[in-house]
C-alpha cells in the first residue's frame, strides 16, 4: 500500500507471522481493491482488524484430525482479496469497530467464501487456486467437498455465539449463494441471458457482500438505516466489481486480472461482454464476424481465440459492458447517502471511482 491506497497491483500474501502484526504504515496490501484509507486512524484500524482476522482464521480451521486441518488452511495459507472482510471493518467504522464481536463477524464471511471456493474448484474441475493447486486436485474431489463443508460448519458455528440474527443471515446468505450456483449450472431457460447472468452474480457475489457489509454495520453498532445502507452498498458494488473483471479477462493487455486475458473466452464462459455481442444487432461485419465466432463455444482454437478477443475489444459490446459496470459503480455510491461524511464512507466512494476507471 502507498499512501493509504489499497494496492490493486499485489494481493496480501496472508501471512502475518505467528500471530503479530505487521507493520502498517502505509506499507501493508490488504488486498487487490482500490480503496483509499485516507485518515490515518481509519487506515490502522481496519489494517489491525484485517491482521486480527488472519490469526482468527488459522486458528478457526483447526481440527483434531491433521489432514482436515492441512486441507482446510489451504486456501487460508494462499492469501486472497479479503473482500468480505475489509467490508466488514470499513462497515464497522460507522459505529465502534473496535466492538467485541466485529472480528468474529469477519471470520465468519471469510471462511463462508473459503467453503464456496471449495466446492467451485470441485465443478469447475479447476487444477489451480490462487497460484497454488487447487485442493481437489491435491486430495481428490470428496476431500475438497467435505473441507467445503467443514468451513461452513465452522462459520455457522462461530455466527452462533453472535447470536440468532447473525445465523438467520449467513443461512439465508449461503441459500443464496447455492441458487445463484443452481442458476448458472442450469442456465437462463426462458429468462433473458443478460438478466440471468445478473442475477447470478448477484446471488453468487453481491450476496455475501452485502452481507458483510450488513455485518460490520451490525455488530460495529451502527443505526438501522447506516446498515440498510452498508447492505445495500454491499450487494450493488460486489456486482460491479464482478463485472469489472469480466471486462478486464477481454481488455487488458497485462495480467491486472490474475489470470491471461481471454481465459474466458477459451473455456467458453458466458461474461457480459459476450453476452452484449451475442444480443446485439449491429451489421458491420466486425460485429457480425463476432458473434460467428462466439456462437461456436469455447475458443480452444489459438487463431479462433485471438480473433475473437481482438473484436471483442473494439467492438460495442464492451463498451456497453462497460456503461454497466459504471452504472452499478454509480449506484453503490448512491446507496452510501443515508451515511455520515466520515473517512470510511470517503473509502467506499473510492472503491466505486477504482472499479469504473480500471476498466476505462
Amino acid at each position: 500500500m502507498v499512501d493509504g491506497v489499497v494496492n490493486p497491483a499485489g494481493e496480501r500474501s496472508g501471512a502475518v507471522g505467528s500471530g503479530g502484526r505487521r507493520g502498517r504504515a502505509g506499507t501493508g496490501q490488504v488486498g487487490a481493491l482500490g480503496v483509499h484509507l485516507a485518515d490515518p486512524r481509519v487506515e490502522a484500524s481496519v489494517l489491525g482488524l484485517l491482521d486480527d482476522v488472519e490469526v482468527e482464521l488459522r486458528a478457526n480451521v483447526s481440527s483434531a484430525d491433521p489432514l482436515v486441518t492441512e486441507a482446510a488452511r489451504h486456501l487460508v495459507e494462499a492469501g486472497g482479496k479479503r473482500f468480505r472482510p475489509l467490508l466488514v471493518a470499513l462497515g464497522a467504522q460507522f459505529g465502534d469497530p473496535a466492538g467485541p464481536q466485529v472480528v468474529p463477524a469477519a471470520v465468519v464471511m471469510e471462511l463462508t467464501h473459503l467453503a464456496t471456493l471449495y466446492h467451485d474448484d470441485v465443478m469447475d474441475e479447476a487444477a489451480v487456486r490462487r497460484g497454488a493447486p487447487s485442493a481437489n486436485s491435491r486430495w481428490t474431489n470428496s476431500v475438497a467437498i467435505l473441507v467445503g463443508d467443514y468451513l461452513f460448519a465452522r462459520a455457522a458455528d462461530i455466527a452462533a455465539d453472535l447470536g440468532p440474527e447473525a445465523v438467520r443471515l449467513q443461512a439465508r446468505t449461503f441459500a443464496r449463494l447455492v441458487h445463484g450456483q443452481i442458476a448458472e449450472t442450469v442456465g437462463p431457460r426462458t429468462q433473458d441471458p443478460v438478466d440471468h447472468y445478473l442475477r447470478v452474480i448477484a446471488d453468487k457475489t453481491g450476496s455475501l457482500i452485502a452481507t458483510s457489509a450488513r455485518f460490520g454495520g451490525m455488530f460495529g453498532g451502527a443505526t438501522g438505516e447506516h446498515t440498510e445502507a452498508l447492505a445495500g452498498y454491499g450487494e450493488t458494488i460486489g456486482v460491479a466489481f464482478q463485472l469489472s473483471d469480466d471486462l478486464l479477462d477481454i481488455a487488458s493487455e497485462s495480467v491486472q486480472s490474475g489470470k491471461t486475458p481471454g481465459t474466458d473466452l477459451r473455456e467458453g464462459v458466458p461474461t457480459l461482454p459476450v453476452l452484449y455481442a451475442l444480443a446485439g444487432d449491429d451489421s458491420d461485419a466486425a460485429s457480425v464476424r463476432l458473434r460467428e465466432i462466439l456462437a461456436t463455444g469455447p475458443l480452444v482454437d489459438d487463431a479462433l481465440h485471438a480473433e475473437a478477443l481482438g473484436l471483442l475489444r473494439e467492438s460495442p459490446a464492451l463498451k456497453r459492458a462497460r456503461e454497466t459496470v459504471r452504472s452499478y459503480a454509480e449506484d453503490a455510491r448512491a446507496q452510501l447517502t443515508p451515511l455520515p461524511r466520515i473517512p470510511a464512507r470517503q473509502a467506499l466512494e473510492s472503491l466505486c471511482d477504482y472499479i469504473a476507471d480500471r476498466t476505462s
